[in-house]
């Protein structure tokens, strides 16, 4: 192990008044004397709030975390950030993303940290956390919290993505709403996240196959006992990380993220998976950009068969054999020297990796579907870039052209989705404007927008649907996202008329409007894309340096590492 004085002996291994006071305050917890003799100190980053259901068991998990930094002979401390719970906080969650990672950031910075357990589970809590551990670069391991177990209800296995057909079906008279409720009381049985690959499992996938995390964190639901066993595990290696001094600049470097993308389109992950990783890419100072998403998933099919693209759910995945399976069946076209926290390789966290059902990881040979990842499309309708989701989408409209229906914001789409006179069938494109980072604010899970209702009616269940939105990762449908430059930022998507021809070309990767560059120019031209800027606070700030969804949804000012370091040394 390499020599080194702790980061943390600059506080408690002080002499005179400076060492006093930071030494007396911590001893009134009943926190020993020869706790201070230079052992390393351990960050425990919590994200429990009673206000984010995903995460209400983490007082718990931390206990155990606690436990194996005792082991290994490093001291716990256990601190809160801020909280984000995506099926509670309005408007929405991802508008506070980036206020999350800056109090991750200070916290870790400026307190007498030597490594840093990161507690995360529900959607943006994982990316939150990640963003601001890398922007201080410190030893780093991650703890998710774990899906759910498995909802039921009249027999059969439910969750997240089953409240999009349950919403549908009510609105279209197939479910009333006493049947809506008996199955809203059976889809919630356990702690932890959502049950399907949505956004949350995605993330801890995304650390696993990034490797922040130890082998196996991803699928282990909450309940489960190997879960505890697993927290208890990485406190224990963060001990040894610090005094092997590995920090995530060791771990995140262009190969890990090249492999997290290629992982990604092996399990059919959310399409937030692009904005997450792209920010967390820019913290840490890599070239990362958004071609890349297609580039390194092209060649990979899907092979968990999970919903919402598939059939199982998270669950499921573990007893088959939980993520190392899936990484060892795409081992050929990963980067197999990558490290991981535990210090091995790729190759070797996945070696004893077996699968005991391939109903639910198929093989690359035979994958449960052959269209994955994401395709980045370009065209004169997104210029900087456009996601969809293939393995989420239908296969008779991936080429399709129809006539806009143009909703010009969600009040707007709200109000007249559901009109008996709305021009719209079938063929029609739904467009909604304005629901960008800097439009919004923040870029809600609006982009999966419900078909109207006479189209329902009709037995009619997926359209092309266009926003410069994000969608839930439970979600699906041939939903196109993320279009760049958003509508407040001048982007062509803003002068989108109704009855405007759009075609959607998923093979030829284009997203095209069939208007001339010069009536595109005229139309922006007599445009006002006034934005209206909050009056005050982090809202006012976000808006004023959020940066486009192709570069992540960040914050210009905190794209970048800025050290351990803290600037002003004194009491």
């Amino acid at each position: 192990m390499k020599e080194q004085n702790f980061r943390s002996s600059g506080w408690f291994g002080r002499t005179g008044k400076d060492g006093f006071i930071y030494r007396a305050w911590m001893k009134k917890s009943g926190i020993p004397e020869h706790a201070f003799d230079g052992r390393p100190v351990i960050g425990i980053c919590n994200t429990w709030s009673e206000l984010t259901p995903c995460n209400s068991h983490f007082r718990e998990l931390a206990e155990h975390v606690k436990r194996g930094v005792y082991e290994a002979g490093g001291l716990p401390v256990e601190f809160p950030v801020l909280s984000l719970g995506e099926t509670l906080m309005k408007p929405t969650a991802m508008l506070f993303r980036n206020l999350a990672s800056m109090d991750v950031e200070e916290a870790i910075r400026a307190n007498p940290l030597d490594g840093v357990v990161l507690l995360c589970g529900c959607d943006k809590t994982t990316p939150s956390l990640v963003m601001g551990a890398c922007s201080v670069n410190l030893p780093t391991i991650v703890v998710s919290g774990g899906p759910m177990l498995t909802g039921k209800h009249k027999g059969k296995s439910i969750s997240t993505s089953d409240l999009w057909r349950f919403s549908e079906a009510n609105r279209a008279g197939q479910m009333d709403d006493m049947e809506l409720s008996v199955a809203e009381a059976g889809m919630c049985r356990s702690d932890g996240h959502c049950a399907v690959m949505g956004t949350a499992s995605t993330m801890a996938c995304m650390v696993e196959s990034l490797g922040l995390s130890l082998p196996g964190n991803a699928a282990i639901p909450a309940p489960d006992a190997a879960r505890k066993v697993l927290a208890q595990m990485s406190g224990h290696e963060i001990v040894r990380m610090v005094k092997e001094d590995i920090k995530l600049s060791d771990i995140l470097t262009r190969a890990a993220f090249e492999n997290a993308i290629m992982v990604n389109a092996g399990i059919g992950g959310s399409t937030n998976f692009v904005i997450h990783l792209l920010a967390i890419a820019g913290r840490m100072g890599i070239d990362l950009s958004i071609d890349d998403f297609d580039t390194f998933s092209a060649n990979i099919p899907l092979i968990a068969n999970l919903q919402p693209s598939g059939d199982y759910f998270m669950e499921d995945l573990y007893y088959s054999g939980g993520l190392p399976v899936v990484i060892k069946e795409l081992l050929p076209y990963l980067n197999q020297n990558c490290i991981a926290v535990n210090g091995k390789s790729v190759a070797e966290n996945v070696k004893h990796a077996e699968c005991y059902d391939e109903n639910i990881i198929t093989t690359m040979a035979n994958p449960f579907n052959r269209s994955s990842g994401f395709i980045v499309l370009k065209g004169n309708l997104c210029e900087s870039g456009a996601i969809i989701k293939p393995s989420a989408a239908s296969a008779p409209l991936m080429k399709h052209t129809g006539k806009a229906v143009v909703f010009e914001n969600i009040d707007d789409y709200k109000k007249r989705i559901d009109a008996p006179d709305l021009d719209v069938d079938e063929n029609s494109v739904l467009v909604l404007k304005n629901v960008g980072p800097r439009g919004y604010p923040g870029m809600p899970e609006v982009g999966n927008m419900g078909l109207p209702a006479k189209l329902l009616a009709k037995g009619v269940t997926d359209m092309v649907r266009i926003s410069d939105g994000r969608m839930s990762g439970t979600g699906f449908g041939t939903v196109v996202l993320h279009v760049s430059p958003e509508t407040a930022d001048g982007g062509t998507l803003g002068v989108v008329q109704n009855g405007d021809l759009i075609t959607l070309d998923v093979y030829e990767r284009s997203l095209h409007l069939h208007l001339s560059n010069d009536e595109i120019a005229e139309r922006k031209k007599n445009r006002k894309t006034e934005i209206k800027i909050e009056a005050r606070g982090y809202v006012r700030l976000y808006q004023q340096h959020v940066q486009g969804a192709h570069l992540g949804a960040d914050l210009d000012f905190l794209r970048g590492s800025s050290g351990s370091k803290v600037a002003k040394d004194s009491h």
